[in-house]
Parts: C-alpha cells; sequence; structure tokens
C-alpha cells in the first residue's frame, strides 16, 4: 500500500506500481476459487483493521487519479539512470531485460505478434488501478465495521468544495472532478469504466449532482447510448450497467429537461436512418427503444424491458420538441406490442379450444405471456398519456403520429385494463381528427402539422384526467455483492489472463445467465 501511494510516478517508478497494484488484486483473488460470496479471509481482515485502515483513503484517491491520468508505460528500454561505463553490471541488466520483455507482453496484450494494444490496455496502470478499485469496493463488510474502501468512494468530494466534511464520514478526501468526468467519458468502451461510473453515480451524491449540473452532458450521455445501440456485441451486465445509469440520470427532471435542449449534429454511429439533426433526448429516446425491440425479439429479458421503460417513463411528462422519427419510433413500437398481444390472445383462444377434445396434453401458459404484454401496453399507454397531458403543446410530431395510427388504439378503448389510461388519449384523437375533417382531404405533411399547433390552443385541458406523476426510481437488490462481486472478478480475470496466466491453469467459478 506503501508502495502504491507514497511512491511518485515516474518512467522508472511505472512498473513496480503496476506490480504492486496487481499484487493486491492477487491477494484477494481468493475469490476466484470458490463459488460462494466469501464474507471474510485474511486479506479482508488486514485491509480492514490495523496498520492498512490509515491508508484507506489515500489509496482510493491514487488508483482514481491512476484511472483519470491514463499513462501509458515507458517504452521498452527506457531508463532513468545513465548506465555506467561497464554496462550497469549483472543485476542492472537482468533488471532492464525483464523491464523491457514485461512490456512487451502488456503492449502485445500477451498474444504473440499481434501489433496493436488493445484499448483497455493502452495503460496497464490505469487498467489495474480501475480493477483494483472496484474490487476493494466490492468487498463485503466486516462483522464490526463497514467496507472503510466503500465508504471512501461514497463520500468524496471535488477539489473546489470548501465546505468541511461532517465528522461522521470518516476516510473521505477530494478529487477534481473535472477530470475524472472527462476520464470517466473518455473510457466507457470498457466493462469497467460503466462499473465505476455506475457505482459513483449510484452511492456518491457528490459526484451524481455535478454531473447533473454539467452543461456537457452529451460527452457522458453519447457513449452510454453508443454501448445500447451496439447491444449485439455487448455483454449482457454491460448494457445492464448502461441501462441503469440511464435510469438513475432520468430520475431527475432537470436532466429530462436539458436534454432536449441539446441539439447533435451527424450521428454517425446510428445507422437505421441518417439523423442530420436531432436532440439528446429524441436520440435517448430512439436508442431505448430500439434496445426494447431487440430484446423482444432476441433475449426476451423481462428486467431489461423495465429498466428501459422506466428510463422512458421517467422522462415523458419532460418530452420537447420530439424528432418526427423519435415520436414515429414509440408509436411503432406500441403497433409492435399490440400484434404481439394480437397473436398471444388468438393462441391462447386455439389452445382452450383444443383442451376441450383432449384432456391429456399439458396447456402452455399464455395467461402468464397475455399478463406481461398487457403490463408493457400500460406502461407504453402511461408514457404517452404522460407526454399529452404535461407537454402536448411541446410535441406535435407525436401527436401526428397518434393521428396517423390512430386505428392502433381502438381495440384498448374498451379494454377493462387500459379504459382509464386511454381517455385522454382517445379524447387527444377525437379533438384532432375532427379539426383534420374540417380542413378538407389530401392535406401536406407541413398543413397537418399546422392544423395541429392550432388546435393545441383550443384544445380543453381541463377535460385532461390528471394521473399521478411517472417516477421510477433505482433500487439496488439487498444483496448487490450476488451480482457484482462475480461481475467484478470476471472482469479482473478476463484483463489478466492475457498478461501473467494461462487460463486453463485457473479454475474460474461459473456466473448464472439471470
Amino acid at each position: 500500500m506503501q508502495l502504491i501511494t507514497d511512491i511518485p510516478l515516474l518512467d522508472i517508478t511505472y512498473e513496480i506500481s503496476v506490480e504492486a497494484i496487481s499484487t493486491m488484486v492477487v491477494f484477494l483473488s481468493c475469490q476466484l476459487f470458490h463459488k460462494e460470496i466469501l464474507r471474510q479471509s485474511i486479506s479482508h481482515k488486514y485491509l480492514m483493521q490495523g496498520p492498512c485502515l490509515p491508508y484507506t483513503s489515500k489509496l482510493v484517491k491514487t488508483l482514481l487519479y491512476n484511472f483519470i491520468r491514463q499513462e501509458k508505460p515507458p517504452p521498452p528500454g527506457a531508463h532513468i539512470y545513465p548506465q555506467q561505463s561497464d554496462g550497469g553490471g549483472l543485476l542492472y541488466g537482468l533488471a532492464s531485460g525483464v523491464a523491457t520483455g514485461l512490456w512487451t507482453v502488456f503492449t502485445l496484450g500477451g498474444v504473440g505478434s499481434k501489433a496493436a494494444a488493445s484499448p483497455e490496455l493502452s495503460s496497464p496502470l490505469a487498467n489495474q488501478s480501475l480493477l483494483l478499485l472496484l474490487v476493494l469496493a466490492n468487498l463485503t463488510d466486516a462483522p464490526d465495521a463497514p467496507n472503510p474502501y466503500r465508504q471512501a468512494i461514497m463520500s468524496f468530494k471535488n477539489t473546489q468544495d470548501s465546505s468541511p466534511f461532517p465528522s461522521s464520514i470518516p476516510h473521505a478526501f477530494q478529487i477534481n472532478f473535472n477530470s475524472l468526468y472527462t476520464a470517466l467519458c473518455e473510457q466507457q468502451t470498457s466493462d469497467q469504466a460503466t462499473l465505476l461510473l455506475y457505482t459513483l453515480l449510484h452511492q456518491n451524491s457528490n459526484v451524481r449532482t455535478y454531473m447533473l449540473a454539467r452543461t456537457d452532458m452529451e460527452n457522458l450521455v453519447l457513449p452510454i447510448l453508443e454501448i445500447l445501440y451496439h447491444v449485439e456485441e455487448r455483454n449482457s451486465h454491460h448494457v445492464y450497467m448502461a441501462l441503469i445509469i440511464l435510469l438513475i440520470l432520468t430520475e431527475d427532471d432537470g436532466f429530462n429537461r436539458s436534454i432536449h435542449e441539446v441539439i447533435l449534429k451527424n450521428i454517425t454511429w446510428y445507422s437505421e436512418r441518417v439523423l442530420t439533426e436531432i436532440s439528446l433526448g429524441s436520440l435517448l429516446i430512439l436508442v431505448v427503444i430500439r434496445t426494447i425491440q431487440y430484446n423482444m425479439t432476441r433475449t426476451r429479458d423481462k428486467y431489461l424491458h423495465t429498466n428501459c421503460l422506466a428510463a422512458l417513463a421517467n422522462m415523458s411528462a419532460q418530452f420537447r420538441s420530439l424528432h418526427q422519427y423519435a415520436a414515429q419510433r414509440i408509436i411503432s413500437l406500441f403497433s409492435l406490442l399490440s400484434k404481439k398481444h394480437n397473436k398471444v390472445l388468438e393462441q391462447a383462444t386455439q389452445s382452450l379450444r383444443g383442451s376441450l377434445s383432449s384432456d391429456d396434453v399439458p396447456l402452455p401458459d399464455y395467461a402468464q405471456d397475455l399478463n406481461v404484454i398487457e403490463e408493457v401496453i400500460r406502461m407504453m399507454l402511461e408514457i404517452i398519456n404522460s407526454c399529452l397531458t404535461n407537454s402536448l403543446h411541446h410535441n406535435p410530431n407525436l401527436v401526428y403520429a397518434l393521428l396517423y395510427k390512430r386505428d392502433l388504439f381502438e381495440q384498448f378503448r374498451t379494454h377493462p385494463s387500459f379504459q382509464d389510461i386511454m381517455q385522454n388519449i382517445d379524447l387527444v384523437i377525437t379533438f384532432f381528427s375532427s379539426r383534420l375533417l374540417q380542413a378538407g382531404a389530401e392535406l401536406s405533411v407541413e398543413r397537418v402539422l399546422e392544423i395541429i399547433k392550432q388546435g393545441v390552443v383550443a384544445l380543453p385541458k381541463d377535460r385532461l384526467k390528471k394521473f399521478p406523476e411517472l417516477k421510477f426510481k433505482y433500487v439496488e437488490e439487498e444483496q448487490p455483492e450476488e451480482f457484482f462481486i462475480p461481475y467484478v472478478w470476471s472482469l479482473v480475470y478476463n484483463s489478466a489472463v492475457g498478461l501473467y496466466w494461462n487460463p486453463q491453469d485457473v479454475q474460474l467459478f461459473t456466473m448464472d445467465s439471470d
């Protein structure tokens, strides 16, 4: 710990810093050989009490700064001290040769003649520091004391914050939030950086407040959206982390308003459609809806649906100037759900008829499938309703999309599960449909939008039924370590395997798919 925290980072000390951090990870790596979560070990004991405890805040701060700086290793064979005329002696020559060989392994990722370093290993020190930080943050509490490293991560403040630390908060320290924010924005391609962002947003209120106050939130949100957009290429844990981060951010009304004020140009990674100009809010809606549709056709994960819909619901009252394509995708998702609902309903009816003639064949549980789909449809209707009741005058494109696909909503008007929420949607559709009829046939898109904008002023708002505001908060499970500890150690293992270990020599515990 003294090596990590007290030795200044220079070319000549870079190697020893990496090795000290890696050794700390090794000390804690007993978890790799146990299926169950280790509640305590000799390493836990030394880290959580005794001579190590005073180094808690200093260690966490050093690891964070190592991550922020992303220092690359010195070039192989670089020397700070000039070699002596006799070659510097046998020991110096051996050490130099080992260092050169070590950096060849680091820069090549430990794979033969691979020419370029993988992004996460461009700075071995930053990568190892981040992994150790995540391991320390996820150590289980001691029987008589909470995890001090988690306490330090939960309580550190910005260097510009001059308010005193409460005496009740141990292990507190200060760090430059601007540098931390920049590093987090730049490193979201790796699981571990996304997990750190989640940890800080979820557990450190100072970091969360600072990030939500930033005027350049697109620098953070765009990399998260890109993770979700390339869902096919990401592991499920990385996707979950990205979604939970969005859910945490959308709990804040200021964030939900500001993202619609940020206008983006030419989003090159979005390939479904050319987006020359779109608000960050509309892009977020597009990507989340795409994730829902991918989940419906591929993974069918209810937890993924829940998080996506919760983020959209949190935003719905603050929808502003929705892009035409975003409004279309909202209604298209509802159309997809409607077709799925009809299909399951038809299958359930046919199955019921078939069961009358055969008592031996077990019936599929269509009732449960129907219940799940109806929950999602209800949620979508609530999202549309929330937008109409709170920001109708800001969203003519959504009204246009509703009118264009108004037949979709007919079957739900009298459905007992949706009657109440359909009142407002039905009122809006009926009101604007009548105004379009009065205007005549064969209207252009521009003329329809003009009629909608004029009609918004005349719509009797008092006839719209008020519903409770849609607000969903992310709540961590009661035993988060059952997910996070295996996840963290899988990241450590995947990172280290190419550097030191033969994968066949290490028996890694398996992680359940759910």
